[in-house]
Parts: C-alpha cells; sequence; structure tokens
C-alpha cells in the first residue's frame, strides 16, 4: 500500500497524524509523481467521504509545494502548456473533467510546473466541491427544501411575489418596501471553524459547537436591543435582479442566472448565496444559462420589471464593538463583547 494511503486510512494516530512533509522530504520527481498516482487512484474509488477530500487536499499539496521544487531542484526542463480544453473545465468548476485533461497532457509530456499548477487548482476546488456536495445532500434531505433541487426550468418556479408589492403608491409612485430583519449569531466555542467535516470525523469531541442568536444594542445608548440584520425588497422598472450592500457600497445587476452562482466575480457572493439559500434562485438551475427575466415571469412580475435586494448591517453597534475590542488585549475580547450587549 502507498505510504500516503496508508496515513489516510491508518486508525494509529502516530501514523495518521504525520506531516505531508515528514513524508515527502527526501521524495524525487519519480516518486513524488508515483505518490500523486497512487493518491488518485485512491480517490476515485474511495467511499469515505474524509477520506476522499484529504486524498484531493494531499494532492493539491504534492502540486503546489513538493513537486514544483523537485523539478527546479532536479534540473528538470519546467516549460510546458496548460490545455485550454482543461482551462475551459476549470473555469466552468468542472473540476473532474479538468484533473482528466492535465494529467492527460502531464502523461504525454512529463511534469512541469505549468501543469502541476493547474492540477494543484482543480484538486484543491475538488476537495472543497466534494464537501459542498455533502452539504446539499444533506439540505435534499429535507423534504420541505427538495422542490429547489428539481426545478430545471424557471418557468417551473413555484414563489410568487405578493401582490401588495406590485402596486406603486398613488400618493408618490414608488413601489412598496418589505423589510425583515434578523438576529446575528455568535459561535461562542469557535476555533478555526470547529464544526468543519474534517474536525467532525476525524476528531469528533473537538467540533462540538455552540451557537447564540442575539440582538444588539450598546449600553447606555440604546433603550433596546433590536435585530442587527436588515433585508428589504422591493419590485423595480428593469428586468434584473438587482442586488446591494448598503455598508459596502456594492452593487450588481444580475441578468443571467448563471451571474447568480458567480460569486466571485463581485463583493456581493454573500448576498447571492442567501438569495439561493432562500429559493428565490433555486440551486437546481445552476447551469440552466437561462436570463433572469424568465425567472421573474413565473414570480408574478409584470413584464419589464424585476426585484431589488438590499442588506444592511447596524453597523453603530457593531463598529462600537470592535472597537472596544481592539483597545483591550485579545485575551479579554469575549468577555468585552458580552459587556456591550443588550439583551434582547
Amino acid at each position: 500500500m502507498n505510504l500516503l494511503v496508508e496515513i489516510i486510512q491508518s486508525q494509529d494516530e502516530s501514523v495518521r497524524h504525520r506531516s505531508l512533509e515528514s513524508v515527502l522530504e527526501k521524495s524525487t520527481c519519480a516518486e513524488l509523481i508515483e505518490h500523486a498516482d497512487a493518491l488518485d487512484q485512491f480517490r476515485r474509488n474511495e467511499p469515505n467521504l474524509y477520506a476522499r477530500v484529504r486524498a484531493l487536499f494531499f494532492l493539491s499539496a504534492i502540486h503546489r509545494y513538493h513537486l514544483p521544487q523537485r523539478l527546479a531542484s532536479e534540473s528538470t526542463d519546467q516549460d510546458g502548456l496548460i490545455p485550454y480544453e482543461g482551462y475551459e473545465h476549470l473555469l466552468a468548476r468542472r473540476f473532474g473533467e479538468a484533473i482528466e485533461s492535465f494529467l492527460s497532457v502531464q502523461r504525454e509530456n512529463g511534469a512541469s510546473d505549468a501543469i502541476s499548477s493547474a492540477l494543484a487548482q482543480a484538486y484543491h476546488h475538488l476537495g472543497f466541491q466534494t464537501l459542498a456536495d455533502q452539504v446539499r445532500k444533506s439540505v435534499r434531505t429535507v423534504r420541505g427544501n427538495q422542490w429547489m433541487f428539481r426545478l430545471g426550468h424557471p418557468m417551473d418556479h413555484p414563489l410568487r411575489v405578493r401582490r401588495e408589492l406590485l402596486s406603486p403608491d398613488p400618493l408618490s409612485g414608488t413601489m412598496p418596501l418589505l423589510c425583515e430583519t434578523t438576529a446575528v449569531r455568535m459561535d461562542l466555542s469557535h476555533s478555526a471553524w470547529s464544526d468543519i467535516f474534517f474536525l467532525g470525523m476525524d476528531y469528533p469531541s473537538g467540533a462540538r459547537v455552540l451557537n447564540i442568536s442575539v440582538d444588539l444594542g450598546v449600553r447606555g445608548r440604546d433603550a433596546n436591543a433590536k435585530p442587527p440584520i436588515e433585508t428589504y425588497l422591493r419590485v423595480i422598472d428593469q428586468p434584473v435582479f438587482r442586488l446591494a450592500s448598503v455598508d459596502l457600497g456594492a452593487t450588481a445587476e444580475v441578468t443571467t442566472i448563471g451571474e447568480m452562482f458567480d460569486f466571485a466575480r463581485d463583493y456581493l457572493g454573500l448576498l447571492k448565496a442567501a438569495v439561493i439559500a432562500a429559493g428565490i434562485v433555486p440551486p437546481g438551475l445552476e447551469g440552466c444559462g437561462r436570463p433572469i427575466r424568465e425567472l421573474l415571469e413565473p414570480l408574478d412580475c409584470p413584464p419589464r420589471l424585476g426585484v431589488e435586494v438590499r442588506l444592511l448591517l447596524a453597523e453603530d453597534p457593531i463598529e462600537h464593538l470592535v472597537d472596544q475590542r481592539q483597545s483591550r488585549s485579545n485575551t479579554h475580547r469575549f468577555a468585552i463583547g458580552l459587556d456591550h450587549l443588550g439583551e434582547a
């Protein structure tokens, strides 16, 4: 059995917790490629999620940090080209297909910095995609969420905009504004995302978390604490989905369904994720390639009308907390934060 595969599968903590560097520090280029081939074959057939994802991250580290160093030290020809087909797959988040394309070039032309860089990126993203798929699978098992994943066309959307939001004010001509507020979540046991899959599977007792939802207010200034997160929705006179963050001063007009799933396109990735999680743009429509106006029609928005969503954080209490925390040592952060919270 390959040593890296043995580390992943071992129940012996002295073996399982070995660092990648301690195993590979004296490996040659050929040995590193041999390790990578064994890990790639292992991750394709391994049913265990933890083992499969750890193998993917081992592969990413080998191609990002170890193999390029050996290529340089062994005076191996480092020049290389990345196949355009694989590049397209990578941009489209088809990471499995991208890996196949890059490996094909590596087998034909040998290892190179360019191919290792591309493989490192693809393996890294595939690892997180695998975890995301598990989350998606868990969400799908909840009966009330299943419809969001079954939609294949915008016209199948079951949600509707309330009729009250479609009628402008007779005096001002402005459209009604829907406002929703919510508390903020605090993770009292936060430690580097202590509830992530890896820790949950490898060290379950360390993955226990305690979260609370709180309203915020500044003691001595605010009579009552209030929900700090405010979201506003209104119908607008353009067939687009307009997203805005008042705090960031950022606005984006989404014209295609694919843009809503492009979280790195602008500073509004978190707001896009919220729109998707709420089912307004269901996850099942990802990749359908349709314009956003086709999604607005079944929402009962009249032609040439769209939807605007604005997010506002009650920044004064939050900034007050941050300022107070910055003026004290890190060891007192938690106590100071609670001292300035008003009770909900």
